[in-house]
């Protein structure tokens, strides 16, 4: 059974989150993280989809080079892997490559890799890609990194054509997706090149850290240029990460830039902090352990989700 491509619905804004312990880099991990597995990994796609998170999100690093071991770490699991492992124990919460480095893959390779994920997840795969940024590994892999930003120009509509037909160029390759034509492509990051790309030939665009009104107004720009919907009024996602959260009153030292306190003053500083336009926000908690961060997923979804998702 097909269902219809996902979309952000007008005037709402959706939230979903990037999960911790899949990715473990030096700048980001939190202490309880570096000893935490898959038990701890599940218990929080668990409380994403219990919680009505609209997805949860993975990296994507195959390997690094041990000069930046120190500050990014080695532990990146797969994210397709990853994926389909979480959603054998969801049933709702969308499935997000966040992001997915293209150019290390021919796109038909990723063609199957998402379209069995969307399949065997009944229409899940939300499909965040991106040109990626550590040279080393793209030499690693024997792939040119200057010309990964052309790649992804060719690479993305060529990905939708294989998501959205069995047969290109004389070759078939079944399943196809569930979500119909195919599921959503999120172009990522904050550079100019990579916002007017995800204008030009995305279904939407994924910063790689807070948006502010200048990118958003050239993401709108662009697709007005090229002929597209000025706004999110087609369904086409603009995102915003906002800072760190801790809802209701911490035990220990959540730094200044973490917005914490009542529901009503968080909601107040996201909203302060989210451009117009903006209908889907990345959410980030501080917590000490996977209890405490579990609790601050419901927390957030029950009381400050309400005030913040009316666009």
């Amino acid at each position: 059974m097909t269902r219809g491509m996902f979309t952000v619905p007008q005037g709402r804004r959706i939230y979903g989150m990037q999960l911790p312990v899949q990715a473990q880099s030096a700048y980001f991990v939190a202490d309880w993280e570096r000893t935490a597995g898959p038990k701890e990994l599940g218990r929080l796609a668990k409380a994403c989809d219990d919680n009505g998170y609209a997805y949860v999100g993975v990296c994507d690093h195959v390997a690094l080079p041990e000069s930046v071991v120190g500050g990014m770490g080695t532990h990146w699991a797969d994210p397709i892997a990853t994926l389909g492992w979480i959603a054998g124990m969801t049933s709702k919460v969308g499935l997000l490559t966040h992001v997915y480095v293209l150019p290390y893959r021919s796109p038909r390779v990723a063609a199957k890799q998402f379209a069995t994920l969307d399949h065997l997840s009944d229409g899940r795969a939300l499909i965040g890609i991106g040109a990626g940024h550590a040279q080393a590994e793209f030499e690693l892999l024997g792939v040119d990194f200057h010309s990964r930003g052309k790649a992804l120009d060719v690479g993305v509509p060529e990905l939708a054509k294989l998501l959205e037909n069995e047969f290109v160029d004389g070759f078939g390759a079944r399943p196809l997706p569930t979500q119909s034509p195919r599921p959503p492509i999120w172009v990522a990051g904050s550079s100019p090149a990579a916002i007017k790309r995800a204008a030009r030939v995305a279904d939407g665009w994924l910063p790689q850290g807070p948006s502010d009104a200048s990118m958003v107004n050239m993401l709108n720009e662009e697709r007005a240029r090229v002929g597209r919907a000025a706004s999110a009024s087609d369904g086409f996602m603009i995102g915003h990460i906002t800072p760190f959260l801790y809802v209701g009153k911490p035990s220990f030292d959540v730094g200044e830039a973490t917005l914490s306190g009542s529901a009503q003053s968080i909601a107040e500083r996201i909203l302060e902090g989210t451009a117009s336009g903006v209908n889907q926000l990345q959410v980030r908690f501080k917590a000490q352990s996977c209890d405490e961060l579990c609790d601050q997923i419901a927390a957030f979804a029950s009381e400050v989700a309400p005030l913040v998702t009316t666009i």
